[in-house]
């Protein structure tokens, strides 16, 4: 794959672009430049990775040429917006690719962006933490842009949209989704009902019941069995007959 322009990083409002052309994982790799003093607005760009992976341990297929694997630095210290940075960063994300695909874009709490059943894209936060306080946070990205062979199931973008033009839509709404502060405002939140893939469904994780929506703090509301209404603040949302 070819390098970035070299105007890409100013296009897109960052302070640095580290291209790699195959790294372990872009978030290891930035969580490395944070540690040494990387500033906010720094991105790990990679055309091929050998350990990405997702929320849970889970691996995400990172073949070359296939996707965009990234993973940029943030430094907020709002700990109620990092609370929802992976759901902000997704409606983020879904706005800017939608142009670029031809399915309607779904999100899936808390992570997760699909067209139709298959994956597009996926988000991975992880924070670095000084005592009670966020030092940086990492946003860890892959879209597909085309189906990996690994994952015949799984949706992308358009073929042969070039990778800077993604860039160019994404990471400045990126940028603007990590310096929002405080809880989800209520467009946000109907932003996400419009696009919510799981409302009204049976969900077996991360706890019996059908999924009704989010709160204004990120969590996933759910009507239990017996009619008591649950929020979950965290794990993966799994759909009722999925393995």
């Amino acid at each position: 794959m070819h390098a970035p322009s070299p105007t890409l990083a100013s296009e897109c409002g960052l302070v640095r672009l580290e291209h790699r052309l195959r790294v372990g994982s872009t978030m290891d790799e930035a969580h490395r430049l944070a540690q040494a003093g990387a500033e906010a607005g720094t991105l790990v760009l990679a055309d091929a990775q050998d350990g990405g992976r997702g929320r849970g341990g889970r691996t995400w297929a990172s073949e070359p040429e296939a996707g965009i694997w990234m993973t940029l630095i943030e430094r907020p210290s709002d700990q109620r917006a990092l609370d929802v940075l992976a759901l902000r960063t997704g409606l983020a994300l879904a706005e800017s690719l939608q142009p670029f695909c031809d399915g309607r874009i779904t999100l899936k709490w808390p992570n997760d962006l699909y067209i139709g059943a298959g994956k597009l894209a996926g988000i991975l936060i992880e924070a670095r933490w000084r005592e009670s306080l966020p030092e940086w946070v990492a946003i860890g990205v892959g879209v597909n842009r085309r189906v990996p062979d690994a994952f015949p199931g799984a949706a992308s973008v358009r073929a042969d949209e070039p990778r800077d033009d993604l860039l160019r839509a994404m990471l400045p709404a990126m940028r603007k989704a990590a310096a929002q502060g405080g809880s989800l405002t209520a467009e946000e939140c109907a932003q996400w009902a419009a696009r919510d893939l799981a409302y009204g469904r049976d969900i077996t994780e991360p706890r019996v019941g059908r999924a009704m929506g989010i709160d204004a703090t990120g969590a996933l509301l759910i009507t239990e069995p017996r009619g008591a209404l649950y929020a979950a603040r965290s794990g993966s949302l799994v759909f009722a007959g999925e393995p």
